[in-house]
C-alpha cells in the first residue's frame, strides 16, 4: 500500500475531507482519519509536526490506511507520539504506530470510566509545563481537564498554534461526559487558555480556526447561554428530571442528537450543584437559587 508524499503547498484553509492530507502551516501536516460521524465530523485529525516530521499528535483510530498515510508523511520515521487524551477516536493508533516505528508515546494516564481506549498506555507521562522540542519547534504541555480528566492541549511557542484535541473543535461543541468530564473544569480550562498567547487553533476535528481568543470567547458564551437555559427550565418547574427539560434546553439541536446532548446537560446540572444553586435527589434536580 503506497501513498504519495505530502504536498509542499501550505494551505491553512484547506477543507478537512475524510482521508485527506494537507499541509496547513510551515511545519504542520493534517491527516484526517476515516472515522466520520456526527460526533467526529469528517474524522479525527492527526497532526504531523516539526521540520523533520518526526512528531505525531493524536494518531487516531486503529486503521491500516490511516497509519500508512501517517508513515507516508513522516517518511516512515516517528520519534514521538503525543496523545491529547485517551478517547477511542484519538489514541488507539498509538500502539500499531509504535510497533512500526519504535516511537515513544506521551500522555496522561487514562481514567477508569468505561469510555477510554483500553490499549492506551503512555510510555512517558505528561508534566504540566513540560515542553516537546524538535529543531525549531517547541510545544508546551497544558493540562486542560473538562472534556476528559487526562486531556492536554499543546501550544506552539513560536507561532501560537494551539493543538486542542477535543477541548475545542470546528463546527460543533464537544460533549462533556460525567463523571470523568466536568463542565466546571472545562470552562476553567477555557478561561486559562484565554490568558495565553494563542493565535490559531488546530482542533481534533474539523478545520483550522483563526483568531483563537475570539473562538474561546464564543465557546464560553455559548456554554453559559446553555447553562442559562438549564437554570430557566429548573426555575420554571422548581424541580424536574433532566429528561423533562432536555428538549427545552436543547431545542436548537436535532432530536436524534438529544441522547448525546443529555450527557452535557448532566454536566451543566452537576456544575450548578457544585455551585450550590441546585440540589439533587435521585433523578430529580431542585432549583435552590443564586
Amino acid at each position: 500500500m503506497r501513498f504519495g508524499g505530502p504536498s509542499d503547498t501550505i494551505d491553512p484553509h484547506a477543507s478537512p475531507e475524510t482521508g485527506s492530507i494537507r499541509r496547513i502551516a510551515r511545519h504542520v501536516w493534517r491527516i484526517v482519519a476515516p472515522n466520520p460521524s456526527p460526533l467526529t465530523g469528517p474524522g479525527t485529525n492527526t497532526y504531523v509536526v516539526g521540520s523533520g516530521r518526526r512528531i505525531v499528535i493524536d494518531p487516531g483510530p486503529t486503521d491500516e490506511v490511516h497509519r500508512e498515510r501517517i508513515l507516508a508523511v513522516t517518511g516512515g520515521r516517528v520519534d514521538r507520539i503525543l496523545c491529547t487524551h485517551s478517547h477511542p477516536d484519538h489514541s488507539p493508533g498509538a500502539v500499531p504506530l509504535k510497533e512500526r516505528t519504535g516511537a515513544v508515546v506521551f500522555g496522561l494516564p487514562a481514567p477508569d470510566d468505561g469510555h477510554q481506549d483500553p490499549t492506551y498506555a503512555p510510555d512517558e507521562v505528561w508534566r504540566e509545563g513540560a515542553t516537546i522540542e524538535d529543531d525549531d519547534l517547541r510545544l508546551s504541555v497544558l493540562h486542560t481537564p473538562g472534556h476528559a480528566s487526562n486531556h492536554v492541549c499543546l501550544l506552539g511557542e513560536t507561532d501560537g498554534l494551539l493543538f486542542t484535541g477535543d477541548h475545542l473543535m470546528s463546527g460543533s461543541t464537544v460533549v462533556i461526559l460525567p463523571p470523568d468530564g466536568s463542565m466546571r473544569l472545562y470552562l476553567e480550562s477555557l478561561r486559562r487558555l484565554r490568558t495565553l498567547p494563542v493565535r490559531d487553533l488546530a482542533p481534533g476535528h474539523g478545520s483550522l480556526i483563526n483568531q483563537g481568543h475570539a473562538e474561546i470567547d464564543r465557546v464560553v458564551k455559548h456554554r453559559l447561554a446553555r447553562e442559562a437555559k438549564v437554570v430557566a427550565a429548573l426555575r420554571a418547574r422548581a424541580a424536574a428530571t433532566l429528561d423533562e427539560i432536555l428538549a427545552e434546553v436543547y431545542d436548537d439541536v436535532p432530536r436524534f442528537m438529544h441522547p448525546v446532548a443529555r450527557f452535557s446537560l448532566l454536566a451543566h446540572a452537576i456544575k450548578l450543584e457544585e455551585e450550590r444553586r441546585v440540589k439533587r435527589d435521585g433523578e430529580t434536580w431542585t432549583w435552590v437559587g443564586e
